[in-house]
């Protein structure tokens, strides 16, 4: 109990000065979650915020490679981690650890859960207006410890227009529900001819849930040079309302501030 109230007091002294801490969450993997995190956060920083984006998908840390990062994390007197910058966002995530980008993370619970609260306790944002949480896909360990370890103002949950990926974001959505934590609402991905759409919006009202918008699939994503807002005016026009909408949710949140001490 002494060694579980540390790191939670430890995680709280990392995140005190942040004002507001979004998760971004999917019921599964490839619905574009993290392209979502990256591009929220982007748009958020263009918008002269001071942002940070934490990717703790520990399996399939992808954030480094969509930031374009090729500096790593610093170490303090302290001994806190600074999280490195690009394109005016703050990033950490367990992608600066691989020897090899390629290698698979093959661990089980207790070593995830283990490696999730090094990089909330060690990691030194400062002072940030948005701190962006690109979490796991799926109910399981990874997105649990993140859930329970820290006290975020809110989830904005990312599915695709296909039947299977809304069940499984309603999955997601019942899982922040349970864990008592806010849904800012929902986000279609991949919208348009190929996949179709508007199964975002009716999740959204299945769910009694803000919808806060749709992001087409659009050729401007095959420019992976950085994050497409920043070479896209379209992509940017549909974040940007997004991001408007997300505000808009956390004015009617209480802020976290970080993790309780109770």
């Amino acid at each position: 109990m002494k060694r579980a109230w540390e790191q939670k007091r430890a995680v709280a002294e990392s995140f005190g000065r942040i004002k507001h801490t979004v998760g971004v969450y999917s019921g599964k993997g490839g619905v574009g979650k993290t392209t979502v995190s990256v591009n929220l956060a982007v748009t958020l920083a263009q918008q002269g915020y001071k942002v940070g984006i934490l990717d703790v998908d520990i399996d399939c840390p992808n954030v480094v490679q969509a930031m374009k990062l090729h500096e790593y994390p610093v170490v303090n007197d302290d001994k806190k981690m600074l999280p490195p910058q690009r394109f005016g966002v703050h990033v950490m995530s367990m992608g600066f650890f691989q020897k090899n980008e390629e290698e698979a993370i093959i661990w089980r619970g207790p070593m995830v859960h283990n490696a999730i609260n090094q990089l909330l306790q060690t990691t030194e944002w400062g002072e940030l207006d948005y701190l962006v949480i690109d979490l796991p896909p799926g109910t399981s360990d990874s997105p649990l410890t993140v859930m329970q370890t820290l006290t975020l103002d809110g989830f904005v949950v990312v599915t695709t227009p296909q039947e299977l990926a809304k069940i499984d974001a309603m999955r997601s959505i019942n899982m922040i529900k349970t864990m008592h934590v806010k849904v800012l609402g929902v986000v279609e991905n991949f919208s348009g001819s190929v996949f179709g759409t508007g199964a975002g919006e009716e999740l959204a009202k299945d769910m009694g849930l803000d919808f806060l918008g749709r992001i087409e699939l659009r050729g401007d994503y095959q420019d992976t040079s950085k994050p497409t807002v920043l070479t896209s005016e379209d992509v940017l026009a549909e974040y940007e309302s997004i991001v408007d909408r997300v505000k808009t949710a956390l004015e009617k949140t209480p802020a976290a501030a970080g993790t309780e001490t109770d």
